[in-house]
C-alpha cells in the first residue's frame, strides 16, 4: 500500500468527503448532506465540486464506486488507503491545532464545535 503522508494535505473537500464515507457506502447527495449538517451548514458542496473531488479520490484509489445504484444514485465507499491518508490528515491537523492552541490562538465562540 503506498505511504498515506504522499497524500497530504487533503483540501477540505477531500476530507470532508473522506470523512462522510466512514460511516458507510453513501451517494453523492447524501454526502453533501452529511457535509453540511457535519459543519453547521458552513461548508455546502455543490455537485460540480462534489464530482470532481470524488473523481479524484477515485483515481488516487482512496474511495470507490460500489457498482450499486439506486434511482440513477451512484454509491461510493471508503477503501483502506482513503482511511489510512484520512487518518493522516487528522494527526497533520490536530498537530496544526495544538500549535495554535500553544500559541494562545483559540477557536472564536461563533465557530460551531462537535463533540
Amino acid at each position: 500500500m503506498p505511504d498515506a503522508l504522499q497524500f497530504l494535505p487533503l483540501s477540505p473537500h477531500q476530507f470532508h468527503i473522506l470523512l462522510a464515507l466512514t460511516e458507510g457506502e453513501r451517494h453523492g447527495y447524501a454526502i453533501i448532506q452529511d457535509i453540511a449538517e457535519r459543519t453547521g451548514g458552513q461548508m455546502r458542496l455543490g455537485t460540480g465540486t462534489l464530482y470532481t473531488a470524488i473523481g479524484r479520490l477515485v483515481e488516487l484509489a482512496l474511495i470507490a464506486d460500489t457498482g450499486r445504484e439506486d434511482e440513477r444514485r451512484r454509491f461510493y465507499k471508503l477503501l483502506p488507503l482513503g482511511r489510512a491518508v484520512l487518518k493522516a490528515e487528522t494527526a497533520r491537523l490536530e498537530t496544526l491545532v495544538r500549535y495554535a492552541y500553544a500559541s494562545g490562538v483559540k477557536p472564536a465562540p461563533s465557530v460551531p464545535r462537535r463533540s
